[in-house]
């Protein structure tokens, strides 16, 4: 008989309420109880990392600027210390910054970039987001928007950014450096044992979710940087879409099996792929399965 477990699978989903407020420190990763700290030294030419407050950001010293993905959590402090750790390794100002979905860990500092003179790309998608976020200050919009397919160019350089789908929320952008074949993935990839958050109230979705692995492994890489933690080999993605995969099928058979939306959770196997649980709340990914 299958081994239940109480309550499973990280996946999926934030409540509703849970997913509107402000991110608690492990709703963004490991970073989101930690100041701002040193930046790490170079993963690929030109291309660095500054954790803590919040998410990763990533920052691509180009001859002419600099590209950054993700500016933190709000907040003059965390912005002044992300922007001396970006002085530290360069001299050249920030011209774009690509934010990869409307929470505030990733967006918190749109403000201040936005009024330093920086150009901020988003998936149209995360301004609509924003219009219904729940936290306070709510982030400032992004002023450049694409639907699936955008590039920055700065002196040779280039940054890809895509929107394969929805995964963790519907504004979910990857950017991909292809002179440096590494690809930052944001939350649409999670670490260590705690499995895929899935925000329903945000527009995500499982089923997207696993699209969104499939066409990133499509791309030329040797690096993979995730939304909090270290950069990883494309073997880490490969097998972290398998598990979703097994997840998904796992959940998708029991719900055609006919069993109650609040039993879903508890007769879930993950203990075989090292997956524990976050606080789920089960609507969204029972109707889109159900749905499936």
């Amino acid at each position: 008989m299958r081994t239940l477990i109480s309550v499973t699978f990280a996946v999926l989903l934030v409540a509703r309420t849970v997913a509107q407020s402000p991110p608690p420190p492990q709703a963004g990763g490991r970073g989101g109880g930690q100041p701002v700290q040193p930046i790490s030294p170079p993963l690929r030419p030109g291309l660095f990392m500054v954790t803590g407050a919040g998410a990763n950001s990533i920052v691509r010293v180009t001859n002419d600027g600099v590209i950054l993905v993700d500016g933190k959590l709000p907040g003059e402090e965390n912005y002044n210390a992300l922007m001396a750790q970006i002085k530290s390794v360069t001299d050249k100002p920030v011209k774009y910054m690509i934010v990869t979905h409307h929470h505030a860990d990733h967006t918190g500092n749109n403000d201040r970039f936005l009024a330093a003179g920086v150009k901020i790309i988003a998936q149209e998608n995360l301004n609509k987001n924003l219009e219904t976020y729940q936290f306070n200050p709510r982030p400032a919009k992004a002023d450049i928007t694409y639907e699936k397919e955008y590039a920055v160019h700065l002196r040779g350089t280039t940054a890809e950014v895509h929107h394969f789908g929805r995964s963790h929320t519907s504004g979910d952008s990857v950017v991909y450096f292809p002179d440096l074949k590494v690809v930052v993935m944001s939350d649409a990839l999670t670490t260590g044992s705690q499995g895929p958050l899935i925000d329903y109230a945000g527009g995500g979705s499982a089923l997207e979710w696993l699209h969104v692995l499939d066409e990133v492994l499509k791309l030329d890489i040797t690096g993979v940087i995730p939304g909090n933690g270290p950069i990883l080999g494309p073997a880490y993605l490969k097998d972290y879409r398998m598990k979703l995969g097994i997840v998904v099928d796992r959940l998708t058979d029991l719900v055609r099996k006919g069993v109650a939306k609040d039993q879903i959770l508890m007769q879930l196997k993950t203990d075989d792929i090292g997956w524990t649980p976050r606080i789920p709340s089960i609507d969204g990914l029972y109707a889109e399965l159900s749905a499936h």
